[in-house]
């Protein structure tokens, strides 16, 4: 591809993900990530959260376009070979914040994992989970008896978030929202929205008993006892969109869908 900025590919194993690939590389001149100024992005949702975990993972978080070539594609361009150098020169950039999730095992073992829509507390088996919640070292929640519990960023405040019934946050609103996920008691808690700078920690009551698992997006740690989780402004991601199709207005436009 010519032009001023090097853009590197990466498509997910979907047939039609690697057709859109194969069609791309014929058009126009890529290089190695490592390289690159731009990631194009082909697959959906998941795969998007994929290589932005990838990339933090790296420590080398390029700008991504993504376009659609799975289900939802919430997060995704619409796919299109044409025109691509016109639609990155003119695409809208938005940073979103990652959470970071520091979780203890019964074991003793510490995971550090990050996520950019949500971390969720689940049960592992039959028995709802029993939970402390604290809030900057207050313990604001002395038993929350649920299936479990979730932290969003606004970005996947349209996500699972919002199944649990949680709200929508909007993009640029530096907030998390905290929401139960079919609670038991305390029956009238519905969730929470806090400041971005808020740090939430999760304590398992009964862990051996009530075994719970954390989840950082795909990422699952299992039998925890504890987990932290605060924002992490020292790694944004770059996310690129279409003028018509910017993230924040497609989450603003999720509040009023019937």
């Amino acid at each position: 591809m010519s032009g001023e900025r090097k853009l590197a590919l990466a498509a997910s194993p979907a047939p039609q993900a690697q057709e859109a690939a194969k069609e791309l590389r014929a058009r126009y001149e890529w290089v190695p990530p490592h390289e690159a100024e731009i990631m194009v992005a082909l697959g959906g949702d998941g795969f998007l959260l994929q290589t932005l975990h990838a990339m933090l993972d790296r420590h080398r978080a390029l700008p991504v376009f993504g376009m659609n070539l799975g289900t939802v594609g919430f997060l995704m361009n619409e796919w299109s070979p044409d025109l691509l150098e016109n639609r990155l020169l003119s695409a809208k950039t938005i940073k979103v914040a990652p959470l970071k999730m520091e979780a203890v095992t019964i074991e003793g073992e510490s995971v550090s994992l990050a996520a950019i829509n949500e971390v969720s507390l689940l049960r592992e088996t039959r028995q709802t989970a029993w939970i402390e919640v604290s809030v900057d070292d207050r313990v604001v929640l002395a038993e929350l008896v649920a299936d479990g519990v979730l932290v969003s960023t606004p970005a996947g405040s349209t996500a699972y978030n919002f199944s649990a019934h949680g709200p929508i946050l909007p993009l640029e609103s530096a907030l998390v929202a905290l929401t139960p996920i079919s609670p038991f008691r305390p029956r009238r808690w519905r969730g929470a929205i806090l400041p971005d700078r808020t740090r939430i920690r999760f304590r398992v009551l009964d862990p051996v008993k009530r075994p719970v698992s954390a989840v950082a997006d795909q990422r699952e740690v299992r039998d925890v006892a504890r987990v932290d989780v605060t924002v992490d402004r020292g790694n944004p991601l770059t996310l690129m969109f279409d003028p018509e199709h910017a993230l924040d207005d497609r989450i603003a436009m999720e509040q009023f869908a019937i």
